[in-house]
C-alpha cells in the first residue's frame, strides 16, 4: 500500500511516479473490504488510514460510520457521519446519512430537517425530498402529511414501485388489507419479482387469516431473497401462528444466523422451543434476548411467563419489573404509545399473579375506545428497529406455555407492516 503510485508523462516525454494523496491512499483497499464484507480487515485499515491523516479523511470516517450502523451502534455512526458532514458539507450524501441515523434513533423531526436540508442541496432527487420525509412523518404518526408526501413522489414517478410499496405498507398497518393488495397488484406489474412486493402480499394474507396463502407468499420472497432476515422472521411468525413449532425453529433459527443481534428474534425462537418442550435452549434464548432488546417490553413480558409457569417466581419479577421500566420510558419519549388491549390483559393477570397490581404501569383502555385491529405486540413506538426498509413487512408475536392457575392465552400473534 505504501508504494502505490500514479505514473504521470512529463514534457519531455518521460514518466515520473507521483504518489497518491496521502488522504486517499488506501480509500480503494477500504472500498474492497467494505464490499466483500470483511469488517475486521476493514476496520484496521480505516485505523490506519486515519492515523496518518489526523482524522481526515472524510471516505475512512464515512465507511466506518457504516460498519457501525452495521454493527448496531447506531449512536457511534450517527455521530461519525456528522464528522463527515463537517468535512464536507455540500454532500447530499453524507447529509441523507445524518437524517438516516437520526431516524434510526427514533429523532424523527431532526431526520426530517437533514431530509430537507439535503433536498435543497439536490433538487433535483426527488426521492430524498418527498419519499423519506414520508417515513418520517409516518413514525411521527403523521399520516396524513406521510401521504401527502408519498402523493408528491408519486405525481413525479406515477410508475415508482418504491413509493406504491410504501402506500401500502400504511394502509396495511392500519389493517385496510384488501386496499394494500390492490397497490401491490399494481406495483407487481412493474416488478414482479420483487422480494419485500411478495413479503407485505404474504403478511396481508397473514393479516386476513389465510396462513396457507401467506406462506406461499412468504416462501416466494424467501426463493427471490434467500438471505433477508425479514422474510425468514415473517416465515416464522407465520408457523408459530399455525403451531407448527418446527418449521417455524428451522426459519427463526436461520433468521439469527443472518442477523444474530435483534433480542425479538430469540424472543420468538424461545416460543418455538417452549412449546416443543426444550425448557433449557428455551432459558437460553430468553436469556439472549432480555441480553440484547433495550425497548421492547413484550420480550421481558414474555420471559416472565415463561419463569413463572416453570417455578421462578423471583426470576419472573426481575423481569415483570423491567418490562414497567420499559414500558415508562416509551411513555415518556411518545405521544403516539398505545398498547393492544389483549397484551394488557396478560400483563394484569401476570401481575396479579406476582401480586404486584398496585403498582401496575398498565392501564387498560376505557370501554369506548377501540383498539386497532393491526395493532404491535409490545407497543406502536416511534423508531421501528428492522431496519430499514418501509416497504417490508414485520411481526411480533407474544406467546407463553399454557398455565391453568394464571390462565395466560398461548400463541398470541400480531402483525404490522414496516
Amino acid at each position: 500500500m505504501s508504494d502505490q503510485r500514479l505514473q504521470l508523462e512529463t514534457a519531455e516525454g518521460g514518466l515520473f511516479i507521483q504518489p497518491l494523496p496521502i488522504v486517499e491512499r488506501r480509500n480503494w483497499l477500504i472500498h474492497q473490504h467494505y464490499i466483500r464484507k470483511d469488517y475486521d480487515t476493514c476496520k484496521a485499515i480505516i485505523k490506519e488510514q486515519l492515523q496518518e491523516t489526523n482524522g481526515m479523511c472524510e471516505y475512512a470516517i464515512y465507511v466506518q460510520a457504516l460498519i457501525l450502523r452495521l454493527e448496531g451502534k447506531i449512536q457511534q455512526s450517527l455521530e461519525l457521519f456528522q464528522s463527515c458532514a463537517i468535512l464536507n458539507p455540500s454532500s447530499t450524501d453524507n447529509l441523507k446519512q445524518v437524517a438516516r441515523s437520526l431516524f434510526l434513533l427514533g429523532k424523527h423531526k431532526a431526520a426530517i430537517e437533514f431530509y430537507h436540508e439535503a433536498a435543497r442541496l439536490n433538487e433535483k432527487d426527488w426521492e430524498m425530498r418527498y419519499n423519506f420525509p414520508c417515513l418520517c412523518f409516518r413514525q411521527l404518526g403523521k399520516y396524513q402529511k406521510a401521504f401527502e408526501h408519498l402523493g408528491n413522489a408519486l405525481t413525479f414517478d406515477p410508475n415508482n414501485y418504491k413509493a406504491i410499496l410504501a402506500a401500502g405498507s400504511m394502509m396495511q398497518t392500519h389493517g385496510d388489507f384488501d386496499v394494500a393488495m390492490n397497490k401491490y397488484r399494481v406495483a407487481a406489474c412493474a416488478v414482479p419479482e420483487s422480494p419485500p412486493l411478495w413479503n407485505n402480499i404474504g403478511m396481508c394474507f397473514f393479516g386476513k387469516k389465510k396462513y396457507v396463502a401467506a406462506i406461499s407468499c412468504l416462501k416466494r420472497a424467501h426463493y427471490l431473497s434467500p438471505f433477508d432476515w425479514k422474510v425468514l422472521y415473517n416465515l416464522g411468525l407465520v408457523h408459530l401462528t399455525m403451531q407448527q413449532y418446527a418449521s417455524a425453529f428451522h426459519f427463526l433459527s436461520a433468521a439469527i444466523n443472518l442477523n444474530p443481534r435483534m433480542g425479538d428474534l430469540y424472543m420468538l425462537l424461545a416460543v418455538a422451543l417452549t412449546n416443543l418442550e426444550d425448557v433449557e435452549n428455551a432459558t437460553r434464548a430468553y436469556e439472549q434476548a432480555v441480553t440484547m432488546d433495550e425497548s421492547n417490553p413484550l420480550v421481558n413480558l414474555n420471559f416472565a411467563i415463561f419463569l413463572y409457569n416453570h417455578g421462578e417466581k423471583k426470576g419472573a419479577l426481575d423481569q415483570y419489573q423491567e418490562m414497567e421500566r420499559k414500558v415508562n420510558v416509551l411513555r415518556d419519549s411518545s405521544s403516539n404509545f398505545e398498547f393492544d388491549s389483549e397484551l394488557m390483559d396478560m400483563a394484569q393477570k401476570m401481575g396479579a399473579a406476582l401480586q404486584v397490581t398496585e403498582t401496575l404501569v398498565w392501564t387498560k383502555p376505557s370501554k369506548d375506545s377501540k383498539s386497532k385491529p393491526n395493532s404491535a405486540a409490545a407497543a406502536k413506538t416511534p423508531g421501528a428497529p428492522l431496519g430499514t426498509n418501509q416497504a417490508l413487512g414485520q411481526a411480533m408475536s407474544s406467546a407463553a406455555s399454557y398455565n391453568k392457575n394464571i390462565q395466560l392465552p398461548t400463541g398470541t400473534n400480531y402483525q404490522h407492516g414496516m
